[in-house]
């Protein structure tokens, strides 16, 4: 089985480009995802409140869903980055 990568949008191409770390270039573009998801959910809130019909609420929740997904990976990023440097500190004082 053959797997296709598809191209990537411009903005994170020019980070690999820059040889910047996947960790951090992935940090980065979690917290503008966050961003958006965020609005996302303020807007679902606001005409939840303002119709409080069913499909509503689902598209709220959907959006809550979204966001807490998103924050469960940027928290790991960060997990990843601790673990990583404490990796690499031990190297340095040759405990691995």
């Amino acid at each position: 089985m053959e797997i296709k990568h598809s191209e990537l949008p411009s903005h994170l191409q020019r980070m690999v480009d820059a040889d910047i770390n996947g960790l951090d270039i992935m940090h980065g573009e979690l917290k503008n995802l966050m961003l958006i998801a965020e609005q996302n959910l303020t807007e679902a809130q606001a005409i939840e409140d303002e119709t409080e019909e069913a499909m509503d609420s689902m598209e709220r929740t959907r959006c809550e869903g979204a966001l807490d997904t998103l924050v469960s990976l940027y928290a790991l990023t960060y997990d990843l980055s601790f673990a990583i440097g404490l990796r690499t500190e031990n190297r340095k004082d040759g405990h691995l």
